[in-house]
């Protein structure tokens, strides 16, 4: 499972990016969603690979996403006694479990799909540069753990 943050506004992006930004709701700077390993969104993920970065995350840090910036339906925070009353999943570790299994998917907890995050500490290592080269976008594998650190 890959966790995407999107790190570059609007200005000056091609309409055919615009749209995948869209699909992806990423619509803002430091929001962030969760996407499955899969063709498609490979392919999304390299189209729009100038404006995002993204990583696979771990389950710890996939727990302190959810437990600090996860919302529900009018803006309430995802606690455990809405998940034993509402959902299978009595903890939110069970729950990060069944997501990076893709035994479930993020709508089927009725969570909302985007988490809006902070601006890093320190801010990014530069925003028109890969990842590979010293900067902050494209693919970052382990290291996206790192910058959700920063930003959560």
């Amino acid at each position: 499972m890959f966790f995407v943050v999107r790190v570059r506004g609007t200005t000056g992006v091609k309409k055919d990016i615009a749209n995948t930004l869209n699909m992806l709701h990423l619509n803002r700077i430091n929001h962030g969603i969760l996407v499955q390993d899969n063709p498609s969104y490979k392919g999304m993920l390299q189209k729009a690979k100038d404006y995002i970065t993204w990583g696979e995350i771990d389950s710890k840090m996939l727990v302190d996403v959810i437990s600090k910036r996860g919302k529900l339906a009018g803006n309430v925070s995802i606690s455990e006694e809405y998940l034993k009353e509402n959902t299978n999943y009595s903890s939110i570790e069970e729950l990060v479990n069944a997501l990076l299994n893709a035994e479930i998917k993020v709508e089927d907890i009725d969570m909302k799909p985007v988490f809006r995050l902070h601006p890093p500490r320190k801010g990014y290592e530069g925003i028109r540069q890969s990842f590979n080269e010293g900067g902050s976008l494209g693919f970052r594998g382990d290291s996206i753990n790192i910058l959700l650190k920063k930003m959560i």
